[in-house]
């Protein structure tokens, strides 16, 4: 009986610690991969244990009560032990096997590593894959993400991180559009073209389409009259005909492939080489995250 309280006040702690790091039930459901049901009964099962009250909830809303916020930093730390004895345990085994989480933006996820998971899968069929695409950026320390492949610079000291193959920023539309209005020389002609561009989820701003014009890079915000918040929504939509937008060679490559996007002011492509491959210092020998980092290397 004594262990059975045992288990279930430890249960209690990992949903708390990821329900308080995430902001919901729902969020550290899906991060544990079990019922919001379940994490809800655990926490509150802690609540009773304890006889303190972790969190002041609404029904929008989830917050940590001063005791809550005392307790949450101990909660973490117990999380994080918990994960270092699994990593220590896929280790000792010596070959990729177990869950290896990934995050990855959406644009990525779509185009790079969902396609290479069933090659992946036959070389390491001991491996389950967990895929998680957001286009916001995730805490993989606290979420218990093995790794992440971001475009950007690494900004956590936390973290490794590989640096991985250069892609290209091109203006894209689709033939039909291109046959009705021309083909623009240069990127001062866009104002007298019709336009896509993306506004970023995370902060709400838009997308500044840049343009390398001789030795100097500038960039330019279009008057767009359609814009849409994913990356995948602006390729829909130029390809429909909605006019000229921006996008990753990696993302229209297909469209370009099948014809239904075509290259606009490709002499004015900015090349980038930042996409990274980033996991967490724990993770440092995990075998199936070693071999997805040699698979997202020899891919790219």
């Amino acid at each position: 009986m004594k262990e059975q309280i045992i288990f279930e006040r430890l249960t209690g702690l990992i949903a708390f610690a990821r329900a308080g790091s995430l902001g919901s039930f729902t969020a550290a459901a899906r991060s544990l991969s079990v019922s919001p049901s379940a994490i809800s009964k655990s926490v509150q099962r802690l609540e009773e244990q304890l006889g303190v009250s972790l969190f002041t909830r609404t029904t929008r809303s989830l917050t940590l009560t001063a005791e809550g916020r005392d307790i949450h930093g101990r909660a973490l730390q117990l999380l994080r032990d918990a994960e270092e004895i699994e990593q220590v345990a896929k280790t000792a085994r010596g070959e990729p096997a177990g869950t290896l989480r990934i995050a990855a933006s959406l644009p990525i996820g779509l185009h790079v590593i969902a396609p290479a998971l069933p090659q992946f899968r036959k070389r390491h069929p001991k491996v389950t894959i967990d895929l998680r695409l957001s286009d916001h950026m995730v805490d993989l320390v606290e979420q218990g993400i093995d790794m992440a492949v971001r475009i950007g610079d690494l900004a956590d000291s936390r973290l490794l991180s590989r640096r991985l193959s250069g892609h290209r920023l091109c203006c894209y539309a689709s033939a039909e559009y291109l046959a009705l209005r021309g083909t623009p020389k240069h990127p001062d002609e866009l104002a007298a073209h019709e336009t896509v561009n993306l506004r970023y989820q995370s902060n709400g701003q838009m997308f500044r389409w840049p343009f390398q014009i001789g030795e100097r890079e500038i960039e330019i915000v279009p008057s767009s009259s359609i814009i849409v918040d994913t990356s995948e929504a602006v390729i829909a939509t130029i390809a429909a005909g909605g006019g000229i937008g921006m996008g990753t060679s990696f993302m229209a490559a297909p469209w370009v492939k099948r014809g239904e996007l075509m290259p606009v002011l490709s002499g004015f492509a900015v090349d980038r080489h930042n996409i990274m491959a980033v996991w967490p210092e724990s993770r440092r020998s995990n075998p199936a995250v070693r071999a997805f980092l040699d698979a997202l290397i020899d891919l790219l």
